[in-house]
């Protein structure tokens, strides 16, 4: 189903200029004779070599070290919602450069709000979608990537869609540079995404650490930071899976 959106949101949203990137790229059908200038791995759509794609390429592609100003460590979350989850890690790791990715812009406000009230200075809301992630990030920029809650998209022809799948890995694997620590710090209250998630990592070369089926009663609990459908998860006691995934 079409998401509604709401008048006035992309301008709210990217009127908070110091926090939000706009990565939004437009697409055509591969029969159009606009220039391109890539093909996405996701679809049989190309993106357009507009303004956009080149801002987001020539400007924050490989740059975002010098736009937090520092060389701290950056992690990304993959599709950040209302922001809880990054915002509070945000608060808490001031030594760490957070970036929030999220394609619905009216959650996305939220998130953006709530650093700005609090004049977080360590994140970024960058407006966008996954399938764009070669465009986003330059290889081996990322320290972490963390994937909460994602749409499990059970039906199995939608499969590739899911965040897990074989493409984004290979995404991910490009992104994430060399360190021990860098890894996929994955949650989800889905058994079925979670089973196909530890499948395709092990059969993509991806070895794991802290794997829980039921994450409150885990050694991990005591540290865990939570998003808001987590909490609503919790409080109705559906287990929470966990798993950390580095790259061989």
């Amino acid at each position: 189903m079409r998401r509604r959106k709401r008048k006035g949101s992309d301008e709210k949203l990217l009127s908070y200029e110091n926090y939000v990137v706009n990565g939004k790229l437009n697409q055509v059908p591969p029969d159009s004779n606009t220039q391109i200038s890539n093909r996405t791995n996701f679809d049989n759509r190309e993106v357009v070599n507009d303004r956009a794609y080149d801002n987001i390429v020539n400007n924050y592609r490989g740059q975002w070290s010098r736009i937090f100003g520092n060389h701290n460590p950056i992690h990304v979350e993959v599709g950040s919602g209302r922001g809880k989850f990054i915002t509070t890690l945000a608060l808490k790791n001031p030594d760490i450069n957070y970036i929030a990715l999220e394609i619905k812009e009216e959650v996305l406000i939220r998130g953006v709000e709530k650093v700005s009230d609090k004049n977080i200075s360590n994140i970024k809301f960058l407006w966008g979608e996954a399938e764009f992630f070669e465009h986003y990030f330059s290889d081996s920029e990322l320290d972490r990537i963390y994937i909460n809650f994602c749409d499990p998209w059970p039906k199995k022809r939608n499969s590739k869609r899911r965040l897990t799948s074989e493409k984004f890995l290979e995404l991910y694997r490009k992104k994430l540079n060399s360190k021990p620590s860098s890894g996929i710090h994955f949650k989800t209250d889905n058994q079925e995404l979670f089973e196909f998630s530890l499948n395709e990592m092990s059969e993509n070369r991806w070895i794991f650490r802290n794997i829980s089926f039921n994450l409150v009663k885990s050694d991990f609990s005591k540290e865990n930071v939570t998003t808001e459908y987590e909490e609503k998860f919790m409080e109705l006691g559906m287990p929470i899976y966990r798993l950390e995934a580095y790259t061989l």
